[in-house]
């Protein structure tokens, strides 16, 4: 069987029955003999000459495949080997694997659907002899054999025996409605085949046991066969999604928080996974076989059961995604007004340190400023012009002085002269007028002068202009000396034909 899989072949109808009829032939006389075994594929030998025997050995034992597993009765799973009746549905079971290389379980499809052509009988016999429930399934071996015989005669016929057995015995009657093969799917009626026969009486029944109708037949409609699919595992899952939905019986039960949900069938059970609503780590029954185990350990459904965890995995990191990112984004505004926050702190810091820096400054011009301005002419009586120097006409003032000189050489060029009787001049400037101009100390910070630096600053005014400037500092700096200077001599005073001269300390 594995050598038929692995090369993608199924036995033929004939292969099938030649080793089913003298299996069954075996099995039952062994069972009559008061022998319980387990039948599964693996227990099955085939002689040198190419007959079928059970090896005793292994169909003592419980099976370890899965496959083998899967073809023992529901009864059998649980570790006790079986009897007679038992032995139908493993028989059973093994006969479709032969046909089909598919196993039974929930996704199983119907002998039809793998095997074109396939006589009619084999669906029914399989239908009983694959019933779940031991008290609505037959126990008669011989029954099986010789039904499969009538179907296909095998090389060796079976001993006689009454195929009614397979219907119903003194203890029992078959409910085919149990079985594990799925309902046989109801075609659809051609267009106006419901109008042409609407008056017309059914036809009656066949009693060909061959051509009988499935009794366990439900309205399925039969889809139409899918054109055979490659390796894409997308195209087998939908295939084995369309194998479950065929089947609408309400067979499946989820045991969630010790609670149990249902029965669904396929369809409900897998919108139900896909709603995450049953995860595959839940338990999952199936009424039929009685099996139960967690949805990821079901071969049919944990792919579905895998794809909706992704789904949940996909959507929870989408949202870990938005949370870091809303994350990050208050991260940045925090940082953002944290370092708004930091830049106001240093530019508060800058500020507060120049106006400190501002208000020392201040408060050394304050400083000087009290001490007053000292302000004295440059005239003195009866002053003699001194040679090159042009006395003022009439008397009032004294020469005109060129800008350029330093304080101490305007007063040296400058000599007024004054005629006792004569007219007078005009009354010189006083303190009050220079400090107006001379105690705004803009012009020394703004030669970038230190706070603790002291100015000495000597200016020789004569018609509203310092003629002549002398600018000392301590420390001495000829770059802030040169440069307070230059502004003084920018500066207007009141204008006045006299030379004035002023000292003030910074």
């Amino acid at each position: 069987m594995e050598r038929r899989r692995g090369q993608g072949r199924a036995f033929s109808i004939k292969e099938a029955v030649n080793v089913i009829v003298p299996l069954c032939v075996e099995v039952a006389q062994r069972h009559g003999r008061g022998e319980r075994l387990f039948v599964h594929p693996s227990s099955i030998m085939l002689t040198g000459t190419g007959q079928v025997q059970i090896a005793t050995e292994l169909a003592n034992t419980p099976p370890m495949l899965d496959r083998d597993r899967a073809c023992l009765a529901p009864e059998e799973r649980h570790g006790q080997a079986g009897d007679a009746r038992s032995s139908v549905f493993t028989i059973g079971a093994i006969f479709y694997e032969l046909l089909t290389n598919e196993i039974v379980g929930p996704a199983m499809p119907r002998p039809s659907q793998v095997v074109p052509g396939l006589h009619p009988a084999v669906e029914i016999i399989l239908g009983k002899a694959l019933v779940t429930d031991r008290a609505h399934r037959p126990d008669d071996l011989g029954a099986l054999a010789q039904a499969l015989h009538h179907v296909v005669p095998s090389e060796t016929a079976p001993p006689p025996a009454d195929e009614s057995h397979l219907d119903q015995g003194a203890d029992f009657a078959v409910d085919v409605s149990l079985s594990m093969l799925p309902p046989q799917p109801v075609p659809e009626a051609p267009p106006g085949a419901a109008a042409a026969g609407a008056g017309a009486a059914p036809a009656p029944a066949s009693r060909n046991a061959h051509h009988a109708p499935d009794p366990y037949a439900m309205a399925v409609v039969q889809a139409p066969r899918a054109a055979t699919r490659g390796p894409d595992p997308t195209a087998q899952l939908a295939d084995v999604k369309g194998r479950l939905e065929a089947d609408p019986r309400p067979r499946y039960v989820v045991i969630k928080e010790g609670m149990d949900h249902g029965p669904f069938n396929a369809v409900e059970l897998l919108q139900q996974i896909g709603s995450h609503a049953f995860e595959g780590k839940h338990i999952l029954r199936d009424t039929l076989s009685g099996d139960e185990k967690p949805i990821e350990d079901w071969t049919e459904f944990a792919p579905f059961a895998e794809h909706a965890k992704i789904n949940r995995e996909i959507v929870a990191e989408k949202k870990a995604i938005e949370q870091v990112v809303v994350a990050e984004a208050k991260g940045t505004r925090a940082k953002t007004f944290v370092g708004i926050g930091a830049l106001a702190v240093l530019l508060a810091g800058i500020a507060g340190w120049y106006v400190r820096a501002r208000g020392l400054r201040n408060d050394a011009i304050q400083m000087a400023n009290e001490q007053g301005i000292s302000v004295e002419s440059a005239g003195g009586l009866k002053g003699q012009n001194r040679k090159g120097v042009a006395a003022r006409p009439g008397g009032g003032g004294g020469p005109g002085l060129p800008s350029g000189l330093s304080c101490e050489g305007a007063r040296a060029k400058y000599i007024e002269e004054i005629s006792i009787g004569g007219p007078k001049g005009q009354a010189d400037l006083t303190a009050g007028q220079f400090a107006s101009v001379l105690n705004n100390g803009s012009y020394i910070s703004g030669c970038g002068t230190p706070g603790s630096m002291h100015v000495n600053v000597c200016a020789a005014v004569q018609n509203g202009h310092a003629v002549g400037v002398t600018v000392t500092t301590e420390p001495p700096n000829g770059g802030i000396a040169s440069c307070i200077a230059g502004a003084v001599r920018r500066m207007s005073f009141p204008s006045n034909p006299k030379l004035d001269i002023a000292t003030t300390r910074f």
